[in-house]
């Protein structure tokens, strides 16, 4: 009997799980975030009105911006470059290409 990841070519069995874990990462990021901002607009209505004061920024953005940065990492390292070993390629062939100038 074999298992799912021996059956299937490694590099896209790969690449599959490494998409799906981003999914849940972002559905995370959604969820986290949204019950932050529902934390945060239950605990301003019973403090008083919900505004942008002068120097006052809601705390929810900083959880949204730090987390964010690590999701946009993910994101590129699961969609934009997702296969490092083509991008060594490329530069290997590069080389040899210089090389033989």
């Amino acid at each position: 009997m074999s298992t799912p990841e021996t059956a299937h070519d490694p590099i896209l069995w790969k690449q599959a799980k490494n998409r799906v874990g981003f999914r849940t990462h972002l559905r995370s990021y959604l969820t986290i975030n949204a019950g932050l901002w529902l934390l945060y607009l239950v605990t301003s209505l019973s403090a008083g009105p919900i505004g942008f004061r002068h120097g006052y920024v809601p705390w929810p953005l900083f959880a949204m911006l730090g987390w964010g940065i690590g999701l946009v990492s993910h994101y590129l390292a699961v969609y934009r470059y997702p296969n490092e070993r083509n991008q060594i390629e490329k530069e290997y062939e590069k080389l040899k290409r210089q090389q033989a100038w």
